[in-house]
């Protein structure tokens, strides 16, 4: 069995994590680049904890601007098997109010120009995305929520946008008549990626407004989802300390294949592969390769 290391990725509001324990900091390097910032590596409870601010201290990068590769291999080199990312979010329906969490299952990857693979020229993988959450670790995170009294809604889909911007309204009517449900900058390619590193990932989206297609929230403002994003992080940090407390010592086999998602999936042969590609990939891929 492989030993859990709980990995969490903060995003708008969420620039540390209260309660851990026995902190160090350590900056990892990768071959894909600089992670957004140190990895603050302690435990809660008896569980290993691993935190990384998606955006870095001081939010200095934008959406399109994250390292999402970097980010990815550095927890995995940190030894984390399962990954938390929480997420600011806007929402397309009225009963998805601002404040409330959900734990999206399904993505749609409305981005450009970022790099959405380990994997290319010199080495090909495929893998499935069909279910990109780990529905046990999700499962996890649920009962955590309902045991802080936190409102949580579960499943749903999240719409990635690239940004920097705000929808438009054209844009936000559209994704809602598509029946997504709520639409976020920063969780893809980071999904992708997890699972291409055989990482188990799951997502809470912490709604921090109605998009624009609400009559009453026609244009969504910085300092408002800000207001909100500050309060949500007092409660994803409640959520994540129940969630830590409760994890298992062994990680759990995910019923998604989330773990051992590249088995079958690299296509080219050995006789083919660009050694240069296949040293970058020793963190990600090195338990197939």
């Amino acid at each position: 069995m492989t030993k859990a290391v709980l990995g969490v990725i903060g995003g708008s509001g969420v620039y540390d994590l209260p309660g851990l324990e026995d902190v160090r900091e350590e900056r990892i390097d990768s071959p894909w680049g600089a992670p957004s910032d140190a990895l603050r590596i302690g435990r809660i409870g008896e569980t290993p904890v691993v935190f990384l601010p998606r955006h870095g201290r001081g939010h200095r990068l934008s959406p399109s601007g994250i390292n999402y590769r970097a980010n990815i291999d550095a927890l995995k080199r940190a030894g984390v098997t399962d990954l938390v990312a929480l997420s600011a979010c806007g929402s397309f329906r009225q009963e998805l109010y601002p404040g409330l969490f959900v734990l999206v299952d399904q993505f749609v990857d409305r981005t450009h120009g970022r790099a959405s693979s380990f994997f290319g020229d010199g080495c090909v993988a495929h893998v499935s995305m069909a279910h990109p959450v780990g529905p046990a670790l999700q499962a996890r995170i649920l009962a955590a929520a309902e045991a802080e009294e936190i409102a949580v809604r579960k499943n749903g889909t999240y719409v990635c946008m690239e940004g920097p911007q705000f929808s438009s309204y054209a844009e936000s009517l559209t994704y809602k008549s598509l029946g997504y449900d709520v639409i976020g900058m920063t969780n893809m390619p980071e999904a992708k990626l997890a699972r291409e590193a055989e990482i188990t990932y799951a997502t809470i989206a912490m709604v921090t407004d109605f998009d624009c297609w609400h009559p009453e929230h026609d244009a969504v403002e910085v300092s408002a989802v800000i207001a909100v994003a500050r309060a949500n992080a007092a409660k994803a940090a409640r959520l994540v300390s129940r969630l830590a407390r409760d994890f298992p010592a062994e990680h759990e086999p995910c019923p998604a294949r989330s773990d051992r998602a590249l088995e079958g999936a690299i296509i080219t042969p050995p006789e083919h592969r660009d050694p240069a590609l296949m040293a970058k990939l020793d963190a990600v891929a090195g338990r197939v390769l």
